[in-house]
């Protein structure tokens, strides 16, 4: 931190004197009068941007500082260095005098290293804050907590989960714990990004080590754990956050009620609600109504909905844009758009944003009424609103459906025109093109948002990946499967499904078997198409024994669903040798026998001639009801 120097009454204009002059006197007056006096000089001089900007002044008065032992003080001033470069663009240039300091007896200090970590972090300059500690680290500086956590904050603020995670690992390892106020961010920006698990576990990780959470940490976990679905654990937190002495507040309770109303629990949110409702303490907020008020809609209980909406009113809480958008979103669904005209009405007098309009414009599309949707579109733009990314998906989505591209890409090109750049509009338009087997024009949208510094999402990967294995190149959609990492997307049983369909159409069922049972491994059921379709294959190949190891790796239930239908499949080929063992297998699992399947396989057999295996299975059928 800067000292704070005496004051003196300098008689000098910055007019009178040049950068040069300058130094001049910053020497004489440490010479003369003392450190403290040429410091004095220093900030008051480096309030022009001739002097602040000029960096032998920094050096000149650094080395005098030196010689004389002040080292903190020539540390200020290296720092006060850092600090004035950067908005320059000069932050490079300042840091190598830092270190070229070190040959003047200047060794560069933690405190200094945190100061440019600091000024870097701010500027957004992460990779070259990275290199300064690298740099520093190597020339004998040891980071601390600081150091750390600067990092830390520097990439959870951007977004970059997975260089976050590599920092926070390196914090681990050396025993350093992150403050509440970093724990929240991180856990937050995990969250966000799909990565609830890890949040979870850090979080436990740094409570062991000595971190004393808070209620708003406590909250910010159960909000996150809320939002992926993880109700149960939500709660779980809930009691290990009351266990630990902090009574939960009005917005612990929210991001529960939120939770429950998304899973489709609005019977059990309400009951909390009412709790609060009847709280001492805490009452119910905009975004608790708001959430209540969201799930009544999702489930089309209207009614209930507009109560919660009057009882708002009545507590004198005003609903905002996110509570119409529920509301006219929910009308629009069980086509009640007069209702939800009426709703606009209200909102307009209220400087509304798009979300409403988009809810409203979806609900439209979705009925068919196109025009409509675009004449209220016109209505907002002359109200002042503007389209966002969310709009133009909507429209693209509309134009897809219907196979219009041509229309889809016009929307698009105004989007871009607007400067908006958001990866879902550049996904709804990939998706669309993947279908239509265009993979050289995904390829390129693709390729758009890499360079725009978008993130694709699992959606958008999944997309390529179905495109490619449709168009019969196997090859490239398992590239862009291992690509996705890449961005931090877990593939779904989704994306799973259609690579392994798309290397069984290619005959490439070791790689096909590969990523179906990496598939299982990562606890991602596989659904019956997949199921089907890789069992099929290898039964076509006469591996028939291949096809129920992978088939043994289903539960139960899957297992016979999947067995019925492989039975019935190989029937209609006339493969009947084989669906017998199979028939034989299904019944040393379940005694019901399936009648559809068994018709159709006694059918297979007496077209085929083969009275004998009908024969053996009915034979097995009778002992056993007997």
């Amino acid at each position: 931190m800067r000292s704070t120097p005496p004051n003196l009454s300098l008689p000098i204009q910055t007019e009178s004197i040049t950068p040069d002059q300058a130094i001049t006197v910053v020497a004489s007056l440490h010479d003369e009068a003392g450190p403290m006096v040429a410091l004095s000089f220093f900030y008051w001089a480096t309030e022009y941007p001739k002097f602040r900007h000029f960096m032998r002044f920094y050096i000149v008065l650094t080395t005098c500082l030196i010689e004389t032992g002040n080292i903190d003080r020539a540390h200020e001033v290296m720092q006060c260095m850092v600090r004035n470069f950067a908005p320059i663009g000069r932050l490079g240039e300042a840091v190598s005098m830092v270190i070229e300091m070190q040959n003047q007896g200047l060794a560069p200090s933690t405190y200094t290293l945190n100061c440019v970590l600091r000024v870097g972090a701010e500027m957004g300059l992460v990779e070259v804050a990275e290199q300064v500690f690298d740099e520093m680290s190597q020339r004998g500086v040891s980071p601390d907590c600081c150091s750390f956590k600067l990092m830390v904050v520097a990439y959870c603020r951007m977004g970059r989960v997975s260089e976050t995670d590599r920092w926070l690992c390196a914090m681990l390892e050396r025993g350093f714990v992150v403050d509440n106020a970093t724990c929240t961010m991180v856990i937050s920006a995990f969250c966000e990004k799909g990565r609830g698990n890890r949040a979870l576990w850090l979080f436990k990780k740094w409570v062991e080590m000595g971190l004393t959470p808070n209620v708003i940490n406590f909250t910010c976990l159960i909000d996150g754990l809320c939002k992926r679905g993880s109700i149960k654990q939500a709660f779980e937190m809930l009691e290990e956050m009351v266990g630990k002495g902090w009574k939960p507040n009005v917005y612990t309770h929210t991001a529960l009620i939120d939770g429950m109303c998304k899973k489709g629990w609005t019977d059990k949110a309400f009951r909390l609600f009412l709790k609060l409702v009847r709280s001492d303490n805490y009452k119910p907020n905009v975004h608790t109504y708001t959430s209540m008020i969201t799930g009544y809609c999702k489930e089309g209980k209207l009614n209930r909905a507009e109560m919660l909406l009057s009882r708002m009113q009545e507590q004198g809480l005003l609903p905002n844009d996110n509570t119409y958008t529920s509301l006219i979103n929910g009308h629009c669904k069980v086509g009640n758009f007069h209702r939800a005209y009426e709703l606009l009405d209200i909102l307009e007098g209220l400087t509304p944003s798009i979300g409403p309009y988009n809810a409203f414009v979806d609900g439209l599309c979705k009925k068919g009424r196109v025009e409509e949707a675009c004449k209220l579109l016109r209505r907002g733009f002359d109200r002042g609103v503007r389209a966002d990314a969310v709009t133009y998906s909507i429209l693209m989505t509309e134009n897809c459906k219907h196979v219009d591209t041509r229309q889809a890409l016009a929307f698009f090109s105004k989007m871009i025109k607007a400067g908006i750049t958001d990866i879902h509009p550049y996904t709804t338009l990939i998706a669309a093109f993947c279908r239509q087997s265009e993979m050289q024009e995904s390829e390129w949208l693709f390729d758009d948002t890499i360079k725009l510094g978008l993130v694709p999402t699992r959606e958008t990967y999944t997309s390529m990946i179905c495109g490619y294995c449709r168009d019969g190149n196997a090859t490239m959609a398992e590239k862009f499967f291992n690509r996705m990492s890449e961005h931090g997307c877990a593939p779904d049983s989704i994306a799973y499904g259609a690579l392994i369909s798309g290397l069984c159409k290619e005959s490439n069922l070791n790689a096909a078997r590969s990523f179906y049972n990496a598939m299982l491994d990562k606890g991602l059921a596989p659904c019956e198409v997949t199921r089907l379709t890789i069992a099929y294959e290898y039964c076509k190949k006469d591996e028939s024994s291949t096809a129920m190891v992978l088939l043994d790796r289903l539960d139960k239930k899957l297992w016979i669903r999947t067995v019925n239908t492989l039975i019935r499949k190989l029937c209609s080929e006339r493969k009947v040798d084989l669906a017998a063992s199979f028939f034989h297998k299904l019944y040393d699992k379940d005694q019901n026998v399936d009648r559809v399947t068994l018709a159709g396989f006694m059918t297979a057999c007496y077209d085929s001639n083969k009275y004998a295996l009908v024969s053996d299975l009915s034979e097995r059928i009778s002992k056993g009801i007997g």
